[in-house]
């Protein structure tokens, strides 16, 4: 007897802006188990520019209209920060899964309200850490827990960009202004926006969260009230260390994504694999100095891999395999940096 057929999940995307348009919607038309059939922004030209032109996809301004989509199953928030709380609650109230962009919220407060809201309706709510999708991700994850490289000691990443106040994406056709600058949208500058990534790729990786961090901030290049750059420390109830550089204020020129993993056996650095698109390398040194290139899936989008595994466990009924309440500890220690933050630049220490 053949196996009934599995029907796509049908997608919505709440946000049309560069993420939604470049990414999330080729990941979703390109996926195995998912097809896109809804839109939904507050700018008309926001909605046309979205990708296909299929006269059937429903274009709307309204959530409430939105919501009523025959037949939507999944929707993908991809707002600015400032509206993730209330259009998360909203629909997961009305029983539809959510997988919603990093960061989850604002604030860990506002974040622990979507995750009370997702339990109450008993529906799926996940985190859009696509990182933890990237092939060499997974594959050093692999390495890991292997034994590759022993005894894990530390974590490094470098994580930056170049953010003018006029900050706009090539394919940005005037829909949006730069919110990532604006403390109210956003809820901060560079480290709350690059910062969740290097916080959750480490728990992945290492498959143990960090239960320590502390920060510092700075605001150094661009002219505008938030952050364009930050360090982050931080560690692992085992006594693995992190260290974080994210920044706004490193020109795209310069060598930006590195992620370095070191262990008492084997070294390894991941090149160019932080980000959204597939790719980078993928190195390990070996305790005799020997150097090895891993090889792993370069062409598979990161993007792609996460829409399937939402939709995976939209269509089994199944858990995420990352839930919301590891998502809610990755805001609370952005939380918890911010205000470690604050608090020296408040004090001046002086080294002594």
């Amino acid at each position: 007897m053949l196996a009934p057929q599995v029907l796509p999940v049908n997608w919505g995307i709440v946000g049309c802006g560069w993420v939604a348009r470049d990414y999330v919607a080729p990941a979703i038309a390109a996926s195995d188990n998912g097809r896109l059939v809804a839109l939904c922004d507050v700018s008309e030209l926001a909605l046309a520019s979205v990708q296909p032109t299929d006269s059937t996809l429903h274009r709307t301004t309204s959530l409430a209209d939105f919501m009523q989509t025959p037949g939507l199953q999944a929707v993908y928030v991809a707002t600015p920060n400032a509206h993730h709380a209330y259009l998360v609650q909203e629909l997961v109230a009305a029983g539809l899964p959510v997988l919603c962009e990093k960061p989850l919220a604002r604030t860990a407060p506002e974040a622990a309200g979507m995750v009370a809201a997702a339990e109450a309706a008993g529906t799926l709510l996940a985190t859009a850490f696509d990182q933890r999708f990237h092939p060499a991700h997974v594959r050093l994850r692999e390495l890991i827990q292997a034994g590759a490289l022993g005894r894990i000691t530390c974590v490094r990443i470098h994580y930056a960009c170049w953010t003018p106040a006029n900050w706009a994406p090539d394919t940005d056709q005037g829909t949006y202004q730069n919110w990532r600058i604006s403390a109210e949208e956003a809820g901060g500058g560079a480290m709350i926006d690059l910062a969740p990534h290097g916080l959750d790729l480490v728990q992945t990786l290492l498959d143990e969260p960090l239960t320590a961090v502390a920060a510092l901030t700075q605001q150094r290049i661009h002219d505008y009230p938030v952050d364009d750059g930050a360090v982050l420390i931080g560690s692992t109830a085992s006594g693995v260390l992190f260290s974080q550089a994210v920044a706004y204020n490193c020109p795209d020129q310069f060598p930006r994504r590195t992620l370095e993993v070191i262990g008492d056996q084997g070294r390894v650095v991941a090149v160019n694999t932080m980000g959204q698109t597939p790719g980078g390398t993928l190195t390990l040194t070996h305790l005799d100095g020997t150097v090895e290139d891993v090889s792993f899936d370069t062409q598979a989008s990161p993007f792609q891999r996460q829409i399937e595994a939402f939709a995976a466990a939209v269509q089994s009924g199944q858990s995420f395999p990352f839930p919301p309440a590891r998502d809610l500890h990755t805001m609370r220690l952005l939380d918890v940096a911010a205000a470690c933050s604050q608090e020296l630049r408040a004090g001046q220490p002086v080294l002594r």
